[in-house]
């Protein structure tokens, strides 16, 4: 079932996403929280403020990000400062975790990278955990709820926690990982 609003050309499985439970689009903060709260992903606390526990990563995990080493990106990237990802090590981690998402229920927000509309990035993140796609809809710009019928993401970012990264086969240092195709325009975060 889908829920929400979003450009009907757009929808996850025009983007090649299917198989998946409910899918929640640009849901607002009360809905959020509201559905955080029934899927015990935390609680809440005075004020009605939502409290949720981070997991065992509360900040950067360096050693877990990876960049899609192409030839059109290598000349741009700091790779001393940058693990690199094979572009097969990228495809099987995205089919794997594609995969892994069957049949389960996500959050999607269509959000903007900056204010200038010149400069600013079309972004669309598909969240796991309601909380997580609380928390974009505040590090992000959100568009006015009638450009969401014409939202088209210029970059996609799938976070989904519970998948586990298999370091040999993905192309990666750890269960948890962080892999950014900017050929694709796609993030990929798993484990975290």
């Amino acid at each position: 079932m889908t829920q929400g609003r979003v450009n009907p050309s757009q929808t996850l499985e025009a983007q090649g996403i299917t198989g998946l439970g409910d899918v929640y689009y640009n849901l607002i903060e009360p809905d959020l929280i509201q559905k955080a709260l029934c899927r015990n992903e935390g609680e809440l606390g005075r004020g009605g403020t939502l409290l949720v526990s981070t997991g065992k990563f509360t900040g950067r995990s360096p050693n877990d990000k990876h960049v899609v080493k192409t030839p059109s990106v290598e000349p741009h990237i700091w790779w001393e400062n940058n693990r690199a990802m094979s572009p097969k090590g990228f495809d099987r981690l995205y089919d794997d975790m594609i995969a892994h998402m069957a049949g389960r229920d996500y959050f999607v927000q269509d959000l903007y990278g900056g204010a200038d509309p010149a400069h600013r990035l079309d972004v669309r993140v598909v969240t796991e955990l309601a909380w997580h796609s609380l928390f974009i809809r505040h590090m992000l710009r959100r568009p006015d709820r009638d450009e969401l019928d014409e939202f088209v993401p210029e970059f996609t970012i799938i976070n989904s926690p519970s998948f586990k990264a298999d370091p040999k086969r993905h192309d990666c240092q750890s269960d948890t990982v962080i892999a950014m195709n900017f050929d694709r325009k796609l993030i990929l975060i798993g484990g975290t």
